[in-house]
């Protein structure tokens, strides 16, 4: 490269990307390593050593049989498809009601949805709890679903912005035919929002997978382990089992990190799109 080539601000960016994909790289690279190691092998050598035998899948079985990881996915799978279900349609309605309707408390509204995403999560437990208690939700499958309904004001401006591309002479056609406000959502509105919809879909998929909290407050059960709380069986007050942490944190990652990549376009184009709108 000759001089009057040479751009210093070309090579400061490309060192910090280089630099930022040796952080992210790095932990996952630490687990594979690990998680492949027996224990003694693990507590005699470097973390950052490779292992001895790279075809030492006994850490996995043993995740799988003591973590009971097929209960785990079975109460996760369950949890997102009836969270993810009800989400979807109250967000929808929602914006729906926002973005087709004029009311006095419209703005309020909106300005309550933003105001709550200030609020941290951690300052509302202690009346969150007492809400599912009182509903006799807790200990069941059903209080990470209850508490995962609820939209939010990311989705409600994604939403809101596909719906005003949508025209309002669709919904006055509807009217004059003598369609009903419900009908005009799940016959036109709804379907028309299927791009912004598979955005939702994937982020609040990747949302309640990666959960801890909820599940470990409100389904203390070992029959309610999620792939989350199930990491718990290989950690105690004296000590963890970090081989066998490492195999079990791959085992949970891998499935969300496979789905993630083959759909993060959707979810890109649906908020660069929701923008453009």
């Amino acid at each position: 490269m000759n001089a009057a080539g040479f751009r210093p601000l070309s090579l400061i960016q490309h060192l910090i990307l280089w630099a930022a994909v040796v952080v992210i790289v790095f932990p996952p690279s630490v687990l594979v390593l690990n998680a492949f190691k027996t224990k003694t092998e693990f507590s005699q050598t470097s973390v950052f050593k490779l292992p001895d035998n790279f075809l030492n899948f006994d850490n996995f079985g043993s995740v799988i049989t003591r973590a009971h990881l097929d209960r785990a996915y079975r109460n996760t799978l369950i949890i997102i498809v009836a969270a993810v279900i009800g989400n979807v349609l109250l967000g929808t309605m929602v914006a729906y009601i926002l973005g087709r309707f004029d009311f006095k408390l419209k703005k309020a509204v909106l300005g309550a949805y933003i105001a709550v995403s200030f609020i941290p999560t951690i300052t509302t437990q202690v009346a969150t709890f007492t809400v599912i208690n009182n509903l006799h939700l807790y200990n069941t499958l059903w209080a990470s679903i209850v508490l995962h309904l609820g939209t939010n004001v990311l989705q409600i401006f994604i939403y809101l912005q596909f719906l005003r591309n949508i025209p309002r002479e669709l919904d006055e056609a509807a009217m004059m035919e003598g369609a009903s406000l419900f009908r005009i959502y799940r016959t036109i509105i709804f379907p028309l929002l299927t791009p912004a919809t598979a955005t939702i879909v994937i982020i609040k998929t990747i949302d309640i997978y990666n959960d801890m909290f909820i599940p470990y407050l409100y389904m203390p059960s070992q029959n309610l382990t999620v792939v989350s709380t199930s990491l718990m069986h290989f950690s105690s007050e004296r000590s963890t089992e970090w081989e066998l942490m490492s195999a079990a944190i791959l085992l949970i990652m891998v499935p969300i990190v496979v789905v993630y990549l083959f759909f993060q376009k959707y979810v890109f184009a649906g908020i660069v799109n929701g923008a453009v709108k």
